[in-house]
């Protein structure tokens, strides 16, 4: 090897794009007459760090930017979708209220951003005590779903952050979502969980929602500069096809500065390469029709 390998080969990605697919331009999307009812899609990986929190803030930030009625559920006891977007959520009423049915109406939890078309429904720490609370409840895999339900006819996009993990309230994001997202870190024991993810998606399908299809395997935190990143990507690819998305998101320390800013990062730094990738992510969303 040479000391080429670990270098991006001039034009490669103009030429191909990461994934190895010719790069399409997606349009940009015409404005909605109208909004609603909601498409679901949960952001769902079992491994954490994979940049499913860092998708969930600046896609729905960029879904919003084109005119789209954005709600965002953080669904992660971290809490850390709430703080990316500067939503309080101590002493305020949050998702757990409403699995537990302490809140009724979805209306006084939903919390209205700064930013135009995206309102957030916050969590903090209390949802951890979810599973147990809710462990002898009649129906609770769907409790979820049919909390959203109650609001999806004023949003065009619901999304929804998961924990890192496999467990009840996954199942509960998988039971109330028409699609779901991946985001896969380029790193190589990423990789091995995903199939175990799939899976569990299959498992949901059959047996508590049918309607559920998998929207697109994301690939993250993704560096041209190493061989790695670029032998993960292309072993991404050849295992899963047309089911990886063709916007790849970079690494760049911009996303983290936008955390602590408590804005998206179209909104903190929107000239940056990383904000045109997540517009580039709506647009192809939208064009695969995964997204309103």
């Amino acid at each position: 090897m040479t000391a080429l390998d670990d270098q991006q080969l001039p034009g490669f990605d103009a030429l191909l794009g990461p994934t190895g697919r010719p790069q399409t331009e997606f349009p940009k999307p015409k404005q909605l007459s109208s909004h609603g009812p909601a498409r679901i899609i949960s952001l769902s990986n079992q491994k954490g760090g994979v940049g499913k929190t860092t998708t969930a803030i600046n896609l729905s930030a960029a879904l919003a930017e084109y005119g789209r009625k954005v709600l965002a559920v953080d669904f992660d006891p971290q809490g850390a979708l709430s703080a990316g977007l500067g939503v309080r959520t101590h002493d305020v009423p949050t998702i757990y209220d409403l699995m537990l049915g302490t809140v009724k109406n979805p209306n006084e939890v939903i919390v209205h951003t700064a930013f135009e078309n995206l309102d957030v429904i916050p969590a903090n720490i209390d949802l951890s005590a979810a599973e147990v609370h809710l462990i002898n409840e009649v129906a609770r895999e769907t409790i979820l779903a049919r909390v959203l339900a109650r609001v999806a006819d004023q949003y065009d996009v619901i999304l929804i952050d998961c924990q890192p993990s496999l467990g009840l309230l996954t199942v509960n994001a998988l039971t109330a979502a028409h699609g779901v997202l991946i985001p896969l870190e380029c790193e190589f024991f990423a990789l091995r969980g995903v199939a175990l993810l799939v899976e569990t998606i299959e498992k949901v399908k059959d047996r508590l929602n049918p309607a559920i299809e998998l929207d697109g395997i994301l690939a993250t935190m993704y560096d041209s500069r190493t061989l790695h990143s670029r032998e993960v990507l292309e072993r991404v690819v050849e295992t899963f096809g047309d089911t990886v998305l063709e916007t790849v998101i970079g690494r760049t320390v911009k996303f983290p500065d936008a955390n602590v800013a408590g804005a998206p990062i179209t909104s903190f730094a929107p000239d940056h390469s990383a904000a045109e990738a997540y517009r580039q992510l709506a647009r192809e969303l939208i064009s695969r029709g995964a997204a309103a």
